[in-house]
């Protein structure tokens, strides 16, 4: 878990996550949320007396639900939070992805993901620890920032959108650690994983939507459609970059529903 004190946006941002759902003190809510905030959670409507009116229901129904951040992100007016919830004590809990987006000062826009997490993987690894040196919940390399960006938007173009499996050759290092729940470990179980998923979805289409970047932590926010007229699932591949090559991954999926408390969608 990591400690986060101050008042800076990824500071705020864990405030209100808090108050939202561990029923804190819901006037950081009205100090750091704007009244227009807009939401994509498709069990929330919009605006800051939605979030704690849905904070509210959430804590009478999972009253001695834990929360702990994992890792955090901040660029420019955004910030993403990798977080571990448990619901119910001794359930494996949820894999939450959260991002907001600022606007002067204040939350302005927040999108998320939950993913429940399973008893076992295939890689043998948890869906949050790290593995890669040195192992550090905390970005680190900032001066790489613009260079880290670049290369895990290229490899995801190549990757996930063109599906060129060449592109685990080029960026991804030996050592590449994985925690995804369905793929293998390492550089083979990268390959062969997602092999067999390009040939079970020859129409994939996987269309990022922003990505955020922190020194050698990046986070691609993407829609994914594995079939034409399926509505899909939105995604969220987490990168560790280090001397210019992929070591780590981690992620979460969510359906997209039928229907939505708001109008903005998930992306």
């Amino acid at each position: 878990m990591l400690t986060v004190e101050g008042t800076g946006k990824a500071q705020i941002a864990v405030q209100v996550l808090r108050a939202a759902f561990e029923g804190g003190d819901t006037a950081v809510i009205d100090r750091y949320v704007r009244p227009d905030y807009i939401q994509h959670n498709p069990l929330a409507p919009d605006g800051p007396e939605a979030m704690k009116a849905f904070g509210a229901a959430w804590k009478q129904q999972f009253p001695e639900a834990t929360y702990d951040e994992e890792r955090i992100i901040s660029d420019g007016d955004l910030v993403l939070l990798q977080s571990s919830g448990v619901l119910t004590p001794g359930t494996p809990g949820l894999a939450v992805f959260d991002i907001f987006r600022f606007q002067d000062g204040k939350i302005a826009e927040h999108w998320d993901i939950l993913q429940e997490v399973p008893t076992t993987t295939a890689n043998g690894n948890d869906l949050f620890s790290t593995l890669s040196r040195p192992r550090s919940e905390a970005s680190g390399q900032r001066q790489f920032t613009v260079y880290n960006k670049k290369l895990v938007t290229d490899y995801v173009d190549q990757l996930l959108v063109r599906k060129d499996l060449a592109a685990v050759d080029t960026y991804v290092d030996p050592e590449y650690h994985e925690h995804s729940p369905n793929i293998h470990e390492g550089v083979a179980g990268v390959k062969a994983g997602l092999g067999t998923y390009f040939e079970r979805f020859p129409q994939l289409s996987v269309a990022p939507k922003r990505v955020i970047a922190e020194g050698d932590l990046v986070a691609v926010h993407s829609h994914y459609v594995d079939t034409p007229g399926e509505r899909g699932r939105a995604v969220i591949d987490l990168f560790r970059v280090r001397d210019g090559r992929i070591v780590e991954h981690w992620d979460a999926s969510q359906d997209v529903p039928e229907n939505s408390a708001n109008n903005n969608t998930m992306f």
